[in-house]
């Protein structure tokens, strides 16, 4: 029997998350949204299932706005809620994105109890904070989809700069997903090298911050809404390695108990996917410097998170 993968969202990324896991045959697919969206969802499920046959993948697609269609799935990615705007923070979404997470984690804990959730809707680290307190789901079921992207885009950017290929560029960043994220060129390699050794220090400055302000960049770039490629194809990284079990280590917003020094947040951290879910969080040994970067994104996330009154 097929996988179930839910898609909370039909909008830009929920269309693009729908499409890879289609291509990947990661399991049958549903795409929900409210009920003024259904049509729309149900005309993006039917365009999918029509490309099927060029794109030579087996899998089924609906769309709808009845959570009782999601019911036991495997895994649930939520997209939904308001995009950013050009202008607009993080934290400028957080009561209305509160209030539609609320209702999706209802729908969730409802229908698909035992699915394992990736959240990707803004502000990141605050709405899975939210999504994990009404569920009560387990912290190995609840994962922040961020670092991942932040991941990718920190590997993106120092590989347009060096003129070299992203396959060979390996990193992480930790912290919230946000202007006070913390990119790590200390342990970052290009083909094995260091990143220090073979990139200057204004260019290794330069990269943090284009990392820190990614987001903020492609927004200002569209006028209106946020990235969609990206944020999609690392949801689904981590879906795949939930699903086929792939034991992938990947930089998640996952629940702290006392890793790194922080008790009852979602942050981001180094983190083993595994058909368990989010089954361990790595520790780094950071200098100084890197523990008061980390402690000032820690303050960032708190601070959101407690403005959620929840």
């Amino acid at each position: 029997m097929r996988k179930k993968i839910a898609l909370i969202g039909g909008g830009q990324i929920g269309q693009i998350l729908a499409m890879l896991a289609a291509q990947k045959e990661l399991g049958d697919i549903v795409i929900l949204d409210v009920p003024g969206y259904a049509n729309v969802c149900k005309g993006k499920a039917l365009d999918l299932m029509e490309m099927a046959p060029h794109g030579n993948y087996d899998a089924n697609i609906i769309g709808t706005s009845d959570y009782k269609d999601i019911e036991g799935a495997d895994v649930v990615i939520v997209t939904a809620g308001k995009p950013r705007e050009a202008g607009m923070t993080r934290e400028d979404l957080l009561n209305v994105n509160i209030k539609i997470i609320t209702e999706v984690a209802n729908g969730v804990k409802q229908y698909a109890p035992k699915a394992f959730c990736i959240i990707v809707t803004n502000p990141l680290d605050a709405m899975v904070y939210v999504f994990h307190k009404v569920t009560g789901f387990p912290k190995h079921q609840v994962i922040g989809m961020a670092g991942t992207l932040d991941t990718a885009r920190w590997r993106a950017f120092i590989a347009m700069e060096l003129g070299v290929s992203v396959a060979d560029v390996a990193g992480t960043v930790l912290g919230g997903h946000g202007p006070d994220m913390v990119p790590l060129p200390r342990l970052t390699t290009v083909g094995g090298v260091p990143l220090t050794e073979i990139a200057t220090p204004e260019q290794i400055e330069k990269l943090v911050n284009r990392t820190r302000e990614a987001g903020t960049e492609i927004v200002k770039l569209f006028g209106k809404g946020s990235a969609f490629f990206s944020p999609a194809w690392s949801a689904i990284v981590i879906a795949e390695s939930y699903l086929k079990d792939k034991r992938r280590v990947l930089p998640c917003a996952a629940l702290c108990e006392g890793e790194y020094g922080v008790n009852g947040l979602f942050i981001g951290v180094p983190c083993l996917i595994s058909a368990k879910g989010m089954e361990k969080i790595f520790e780094i040994k950071l200098t100084e410097e890197e523990k008061a970067q980390f402690q000032k994104t820690v303050a960032s996330v708190t601070k959101t998170v407690s403005e959620c009154n929840i």
